[in-house]
């Protein structure tokens, strides 16, 4: 019989392999989800598809494990331990498993979607609380003081896993499985797919009644039918995209009668109980009772389909020329025309404005929008006996002079969005390039932004990281080849729009097509592209265009060279009002925390003020596409200078009531929270990181910070964890919540750890004094002295002379204060 520490030594080992694949496979996901469509190995498919077997396993055992230590809670050593401690190990360790098959599962198969994200992470994090589980259950004989932990580990876990095995099931049977059935789940909303009043159309319909109506049904193919019924994928011979083919039917016959819904294949279909075999959609979500009856209706007027419906798009789409509208009259304190447009937006909407924030407040915040740093509180003395009237102004205008403090800044908003990173060359071809040297000194000196494209799109030696670079991935498959990467990148950073589904297929959530996609990509091929629909080459060539013939030709017969130079001439015109608009807009939600816009990458969704994006596009354009111009216009309206509006989820600026109120206060980012952590305690990072030196590339820009810039350091984990993106891909926005990755390296991080620990000890070096150490540090940290209460229990824990151990613990908590982490 091996002896106990063998044995536990053994559970380590397993719990180490445990725990490394599974951090593999998130990673994997993570990369996997960039975009390929093409199925994965059949070992890895087959894996996946045991996951709905599996996963049944830790919801059962954990919860029923959870259920019988309630009985237990008076005495630990109680008769039913060996069995708690039986069913809690087997769930544990399928809760483990079950996450890395599901993630196969979701990675192979081509799930996508906003419940799959919430099942996963939820699933995930089940798994890693089960991984503290098992090392619980390793020890033999726990430690009293262990036991709350345990327990929690195991309640919690019960819960996880039943909270992921229900959106598991609404990805199988639907969001609303539960409720529909409850009475008060009747009435149905009309959906977005529906844009009528269907009572309006009870008569004898006009011919613009006709086009409407039949619109309104395309729309609702598109949104529920096309992704079985459409070119890129046609189920029982049946497609529902374009004319002939509704009418002409599928395998069965026709689905339409004309005048007869009665009998009407398509209407019996959509009609049925989920669970039926003929059901249609037969997966995810039924259609909606509004969107029955639009379908009847328009079968009961004889299913006109007139030849004008082909060219209404289903799909809301922007303008693309660029539009000047009148400013709005002026008010006293309202000059800015950013107010201007806000204050017609407040009284047209019945809004009120908030009050100025103070001095401290305004100030925190363009320190940290601007250049990213924290202000000491010498200069926010300075600030606030500063009598000039336009003192915010000239603050600011100051702050967007310190050119290195600024680009420092700055940089991490370009690296994010151009995938610009400083660790490797590409693990697939090493044919990855960085262009930091460029981008650097492109945001210090101010590049006009139009000529700052130009040298993406016709690169130079130094810029060319951004289109050559592309080809590092290699060629997943058809649709992600390199020259279709560069057209999605383009299309995404550029002009804000959404290429990716067109890539493969016909767009389900837009109007662009694959011939359009493929006709862009063919820009930066060296020979012209065949065209593949779903993987399957179609022997068709493709065109040379931009996606919008307004802004010009390009020369198919031209070299790539040539092509890149007639793209940036086209695209940078002040014509394409969409580069313009995508810009500001990114510009916009980086200072007020959601853009006029949002996502930023799908411009052709509506701005809350289309007047507002459309003279703040053509402004930045007439007054020399200077950013440093924009942010500061931002950056010194009434709007930017009120109190910050705080929502309770992130949903909430996405929904379609979403109504503008004002700035949005935000987390700090992963560099801003690590540079002020790096300037209170000790320095996060050491020398041995920092990839990109700015004063060797420009002398004066010598560092005068005693510290590294976390924007010139190379990702780590703990800059992941607090949300900075692998750069692998384009990312132009991060997530504002806190995660669960977050919390544990904040908690038990060996990075934080090692800063406080000595950040405690410098502190108590020069401040021996528990009042003056206290108020120094709020000082410099919060930009305030401490209340009488934070002052009292401070000196209840310090005692007379600090220790640097209780310093420590101290900085940790002020650090996770909502008010230092947030920007208000």
């Amino acid at each position: 019989m091996p002896s106990k520490s063998n044995s536990t030594s053994h559970f380590r080992i397993n719990t180490s392999v445990a725990v490394s694949l599974l951090l593999a496979l998130v990673s994997f996901s993570a990369v996997a989800q960039d975009g390929s469509s093409e199925s994965g190995f059949w070992l890895w498919q087959l894996m996946g598809r045991l996951h709905p077997m599996l996963v049944h396993f830790p919801i059962s055992l954990l919860i029923f494990a959870g259920f019988l230590e309630l009985f237990t809670l008076g005495k630990f050593k109680h008769p039913l331990r060996p069995g708690i401690r039986i069913l809690a190990l087997a769930g544990a360790i399928s809760a483990i498993f079950s996450a890395i098959f599901g993630l196969l599962l979701a990675n192979n198969e081509g799930v996508s979607g906003e419940i799959l994200d919430i099942h996963q992470w939820i699933g995930i994090a089940s798994a890693v609380l089960s991984l503290g589980l098992l090392f619980f259950l390793g020890k033999r004989r726990p430690k009293a003081k262990t036991i709350p932990i345990y327990r929690s580990l195991l309640f919690v876990a019960g819960i996880g896993v039943g909270l992921a095995g229900h959106f598991g099931a609404s990805l199988t049977h639907g969001e609303d499985f539960l409720t529909e059935v409850l009475p008060w789940q009747e009435d149905v909303e009309a959906p977005e797919s529906i844009t009528i009043d269907l009572a309006a159309f009870a008569s004898t319909l006009s011919p613009d009644q006709e086009i409407l109506l039949a619109t309104n049904v395309r729309s609702v193919f598109a949104h529920n039918c096309y992704k079985c019924h459409s070119g890129s994928k046609i189920e029982g011979e049946l497609r529902l995209d374009e004319k002939e083919f509704v009418f002409a039917g599928g395998e069965n016959g026709k689905v339409i009668v004309p005048g007869n819904p009665t009998e009407s294949d398509l209407i019996r279909r959509i009609s049925l109980s989920k669970n039926h075999d003929d059901v249609m959609p037969s997966k995810g979500k039924l259609l909606s009772k509004e969107e029955i009856k639009l379908l009847t209706l328009w079968i009961e007027k004889g299913a006109p389909w007139p030849d004008g419906v082909a060219q209404q798009s289903i799909y809301r789409v922007a303008d693309l020329a660029p539009r000047t509208p009148d400013l709005p009259p002026s008010r006293p304190g309202l000059e800015n025309p950013i107010d201007r447009w806000v204050d017609q937006y407040f009284q047209q909407n019945e809004l009120e404005w908030s009050a100025k924030v103070d001095d401290r407040t305004y100030l925190r915040r363009i320190y940290l929008d601007v250049i990213g740093l924290l202000p000491s509180p010498q200069e926010l003395a300075d600030f606030e006996r500063d009598p000039n009237p336009n003192k915010r102004e000239l603050w600011l205008e100051n702050l967007l002079g310190r050119k290195d403090d600024f680009a420092q800044h700055w940089l991490t908003f370009w690296n994010d969005l151009l995938r610009n990173d400083y660790t490797g060359t590409g693990y697939i071809t090493k044919g990855r390039f960085a262009i930091t040297d460029w981008l650097y000194t492109s945001i210090r000196d101010n590049k006009p932004y139009d000529q700052l494209v130009k040298e993406l799109l016709n690169p130079n030696a130094k810029s060319k990281g951004f289109i050559e670079g592309i080809r590092w991935r290699g060629t997943v498959n058809a649709s992600q080849r390199t020259e279709m990467q560069a057209a999605q990148n383009v299309g995404q950073v550029i002009l804000g729009l959404n290429l990716k589904c067109a890539s493969c297929h016909d767009s389900f959530i837009s109007d662009w097509k694959l011939e359009q996609s493929y006709a862009f990509a063919n820009i930066f091929a060296d020979s012209t592209l065949e065209v593949s629909r779903c993987e399957i080459p179609t022997g068709k060539m493709a065109k040379t265009e931009i996606l919008w013939e307004e802004l010009g030709e390009i020369d198919s017969l031209a070299t790539k060279a040539e092509k890149l130079t007639q793209l940036a001439d086209q695209l940078v015109q002040p014509a394409n009002g969409r580069m313009y608009r995508t810009v500001v807009n990114r510009i916009w939600k980086q200072l007020m925390g959601r853009g006029i816009v949002e996502p930023v990458d799908e411009m052709d969704n509506a701005p809350w003020s289309q007047d507002l994006l459309d003279w703040l596009a053509v402004d930045f354009v007439e007054n020399g596409y200077d950013l440093k111009r924009l942010i500061y216009q931002i950056a010194s309206s009434r709007v930017y200078q009120s109190q910050s509006i705080a929502v309770a989820s992130p949903e909430m600026l996405m929904g379609e009531d979403f109504k503008f109120q004002g700035i949005v206060s935000r987390r700090l980012t992963a560099e801003q929270f690590s540079d002020a952590v790096s300037q209170l305690s000790a320095p996060l990072f050491d020398s041995t990181e920092v990839k990109f030196r700015p004063y060797e590339l420009i002398p004066e820009a010598k560092p005068t910070l005693p510290y590294a810039r976390a924007s010139v350091v190379a990702n780590n984990s703990f800059l992941t964890s607090l949300g900075r993106p692998n750069r692998e891909i384009v990312s132009t926005s991060r997530d504002s919540q806190a995660s669960l990755l977050q919390a544990l390296e904040l908690s038990n991080g060996d990075r934080l750890n090692k800063s406080l620990e000595l950040g405690g000890f410098i502190w108590v070096k020069n401040y021996p004094d528990t009042e003056q150490l206290t108020r120094e540090l709020f000082a410099r940290a919060l930009l305030r002295s401490p209340n009488e209460k934070e002052l009292a229990l401070a000196k209840q824990t310090f005692g007379e002379k600090p220790d640097p151990n209780e310093v420590q613990d101290f900085l940790w908590a002020l650090f996770l204060s909502p008010e230092f982490q947030m920007i208000y």
